[in-house]
């Protein structure tokens, strides 16, 4: 590891930590050149995912696509990013439990959408839309009119 301040390639590691789930390794390092310290995080590098989209294409897994449309679905309502964080998690622990390194675009929705409208309707309607391809008011109406009927069944 180079320092990213004076690029000596010799430090100390100050201290380690597990992040979130234990997956990740954060530890605080130290120059021995110019004492400065700065933060690295470790994980266990992975074979690539493949998304297998609606046409049978296939694209590699990229978490920050999925942070997009759930930051897009929930803009200017109540969900904080630790949620989001945690929902694109959700995606991530699916994929790793599968035995190929393949999940189908479909699958990812069902995922974040179930987490979505425990959290936020408004934003599960909102990605909901886009996810399902609404083309009318129709379509959103049905939607919630589900949500409707279901929060009255918890009720």
């Amino acid at each position: 590891m180079r320092c990213p301040f004076c690029a000596h390639a010799q430090d100390r590691v100050v201290d380690s930590r597990e992040v979130g789930d234990g997956s990740q390794v954060r530890r605080r390092r130290e120059c021995l050149s110019c004492q400065r310290r700065y933060t690295t995080y470790e994980r266990i590098e992975e074979v690539p995912a493949l998304v297998v989209k609606r046409d049978g294409q296939r694209e590699p897994y990229d978490r920050s696509k999925i942070l997009a449309g759930l930051v897009r679905a929930s803009e200017k309502r109540p969900v904080s990013s630790r949620q989001l964080e945690a929902m694109a998690d959700a995606v991530e622990a699916a994929l790793n439990k599968k035995d190929e390194r393949e999940i189908r675009s479909h699958e990812i929705g069902h995922i974040l959408m179930s987490h979505l409208r425990e959290v936020d309707q408004v934003a599960y309607v909102r990605f909901a839309s886009v996810y399902r391809r609404f083309e009318d008011i129709e379509q959103f109406l049905v939607e919630l009119d589900r949500l409707r009927r279901e929060r009255e069944v918890e009720a």
